[in-house]
């Protein structure tokens, strides 16, 4: 009978919807000529919008991240994106070079991530990451 149950369970949770992946975050900012060069800054292509707009997007690795201008802006400490780049540290530098101030220097996370905390213009704050090994 186990055999059988667990037949049926896994023909079950396959027919169920599955989440797949994050297409987008979206972020409130009050003030978008602020914000849009600050995220160029770090390197985000922009696909919509721009300084000018109440919306913009910003394409890269299959995912989003947009900003709405949003009058309730700044915001208190809501949560963290994660992203992943291809160097830490050198994102890290290129960061400092823009004039901007992470939280702290990069560092080998214990879950086995190398990271470093940005927080924007708005007070969302960004982890930006590698996977380590």
């Amino acid at each position: 009978m186990p055999a059988t149950a667990s037949s049926s369970s896994s023909q079950t949770a396959s027919s169920e919807p599955r989440i797949e992946s994050l297409s987008a975050i979206t972020l409130a900012t009050g003030d978008m000529r602020r914000a849009v060069p600050f995220y160029e800054a770090l390197g985000f292509p922009l696909k919509f919008g721009g300084p000018q707009e109440t919306f913009t997007s910003f394409a890269f690795g299959g995912t989003y991240l947009n900003l709405i201008a949003d009058a309730r802006a700044p915001v208190n400490w809501w949560g963290r994106v994660i992203i992943y780049v291809s160097d830490v540290d050198a994102l890290y530098r290129k960061v400092l070079a823009a004039g901007l101030q992470p939280s702290f220097a990069p560092s080998d996370a214990p879950w086995g991530e190398r990271y470093f905390h940005l927080t924007d213009p708005d007070g969302h704050e960004l982890s930006f990451a590698r996977p380590l090994g």
